[in-house]
């Protein structure tokens, strides 16, 4: 995913909870850019860090953007769709540059 020379970057993280249901989600294992602008369920899971069944879910409770087909069994979600929606979550952000904010602010 990334070579020797290059760093990667951080993504953001929080915690999701809607009504009993709750679970950390993160946007990674990189760069969303890496991924490609139109998902499949298993492309989605893995750019939010989560469990298939877990996405498919929240796509029947109606908790998270996603496009189905006509007939309705193929589902597609857009990249920066759940990018936005990701960071649109309640919840503590506890990315990396989160935190570099969070000390500088404490140390004045």
């Amino acid at each position: 995913m990334f070579d020797e020379n290059s760093s990667p970057v951080p993504w953001p993280t929080t915690v999701v909870a809607v009504g009993q249901y709750s679970a950390e989600m993160s946007i990674g294992p990189g760069p969303a850019e890496q991924y490609p602008i139109v998902l499949t369920t298993a492309q989605a899971a893995e750019l939010l860090s989560v469990h298939v069944e877990y996405l498919r879910k929240m796509v029947r409770e109606g908790r998270i953007p996603a496009h189905r087909f006509p007939g309705g069994r193929e589902i597609r979600f857009l990249r920066d769709e759940l990018v936005e929606w990701v960071a649109q979550q309640p919840g503590h952000d506890r990315s990396p540059s989160a935190d570099r904010t969070d000390r500088t602010d404490s140390a004045k």
